[in-house]
């Protein structure tokens, strides 16, 4: 709290009305820099072009203009303060509400563990780390996939079990860890994941090393045991989104696999411009979300407004509900409003369900499930099935801290002027 007047007593010091031109300033290179965004994504050719102009003069305008008027040492000192005021303000809140991380449990260790390795995921992984001959040095057998055919690696997975395997899994990326993942929560057999693939957002959410996917192995002599919540769309597991809308009709393209950034930038104009693609509606448990232009569902909630960013994280995947992520931006003003009111903004919801279905009004319905392309019939109903994975993990793993709740500026404010009550923490329930 200290910090945070201190920001608004160093930009009240800037002479007056000097204070105000500052936040007048930031605010307004703010909002141009999210609708010159905007722009960008949303228009072809003389607008797009104008829409980058914007975003790249919108800051040098507000630098130009602090150090024009003098007043760019209160500036940065009121910055810092207020980045120190939010550092501060989570570490209190952290205090306050200390998050329950998942809970693992000592597990036995696997006598016939099979392991499906893509060579060709994450550029080759693989073969880069070694991951074959040290997986069998530990007693797996590894089923190597031929990437020159089509293959249906469920499949494998339930011969794997057929002939006896007391534990699956994978080298490879998050569609294919859905799809074994699957029949191993269909035989209650504990799952193994090997960060191989190219973003791994399900390794990074159990804590795992994505930079060295060997060290996945580790859970084979010294491991423990998560039960984890599967998402289900449309009668399918998947272990971390189903996108609908904008992204799902993006990823159908057949050349999104080779130029990601080109094929989306060339297809949103036309499917954010009063969306050109079908209509989208849902109803998560009571509540609709009509005319998304695309509606994000992931397995378990991500930590607040970084839903929606890249590099989010889920705090838990164990809570036993859907997170639900709808966004519908038509104009450069909503693209403003977002940048500056984040998740609180009119065209953006953020919720939690344990059931959601999507309508459309035609029979079918893109679907971009864990990155990979499909379309399924309308309407998608996705479903929570709680704690229906066992995942065994290495006991020690480096991204198992857990994230910190959100920052509640009310609840800072009476935790510093009020007395708390006496009583241990939240996060000291387990001792």
């Amino acid at each position: 709290m200290a910090c945070a007047l201190g920001a608004v007593a160093a930009l009240v010091a800037a002479s007056g009305p000097g204070g105000l031109f500052i936040l007048v300033v930031g605010v307004v290179g703010s909002a141009l820099t999210a609708a010159g965004s905007w722009w960008v994504v949303s228009h072809h050719g003389v607008v797009r072009t104008a829409g980058a102009v914007l975003v790249v003069a919108s800051p040098m305008a507000v630098v130009a203009l602090y150090a024009r008027a003098d007043l760019w040492p209160a500036a940065m000192v009121a910055v810092a303060l207020a980045g120190v005021a939010v550092l501060c303000a989570r570490s209190a809140m952290r205090r306050l509400r200390r998050p329950d991380g998942m809970r693992g449990v000592t597990a036995e260790l696997p006598r016939h563990p099979v392991l499906i390795m893509n060579p060709k995921s994450g550029g080759g992984k693989v073969g880069r780390f070694g991951l074959v001959e040290k997986a069998e040095a530990l007693g797996a057998r590894v089923v190597l996939l031929d990437t020159s055919v089509p293959t249906d690696v469920a499949a494998l997975a339930r011969r794997a079990v057929a002939e006896g395997a007391d534990l699956l899994g994978v080298a490879g990326g998050d569609g294919t860890q859905a799809a074994v993942a699957e029949v191993a929560a269909a035989h209650d057999l504990p799952f193994l994941v090997i960060s191989a693939g190219t973003r791994n957002h399900f390794a990074m959410d159990l804590g795992l090393d994505r930079e060295d996917p060997a060290r996945c192995l580790d859970a084979l002599t010294d491991g423990e045991e998560l039960r984890v919540d599967l998402g289900v769309v449309g009668g399918r597991a998947f272990v971390n989104t189903a996108s609908f809308g904008v992204y799902a009709q993006i990823v159908q393209r057949p050349e999104y696999r080779d130029a990601k950034a080109g094929s989306a930038l060339g297809a949103l104009p036309d499917l954010l411009l009063g969306y050109s693609g079908h209509r989208l509606d849902a109803r998560a448990d009571d509540t609709r979300l009509e005319a998304q232009q695309a509606l994000l569902v992931s397995n378990n909630p991500y930590a607040g407004s970084e839903a929606v960013a890249a590099g989010g994280r889920r705090p838990r995947l164990d809570l036993g509900v859907l997170g639900v992520v709808g966004i519908r931006v038509t104009s450069a003003a909503q693209a403003a409003e977002l940048a500056l009111r984040g998740a609180r903004a009119t065209g953006l919801q953020v919720l939690a369900c344990r059931h959601i279905t999507v309508g459309s009004d035609t029979d079918r319905i893109p679907v971009a499930v864990d990155g990979e392309a499909l379309v399924l019939p309308a309407p998608v109903s996705c479903e929570i099935r709680p704690q229906a994975l066992r995942v065994l993990v290495p006991r020690h793993r480096p991204g198992t801290l857990a994230a910190g709740p959100p920052t509640d500026w009310r609840a800072i404010v009476a935790l510093a002027f009020t007395r708390p009550r006496p009583g241990p923490a939240s996060g000291d329930r387990a001792g």
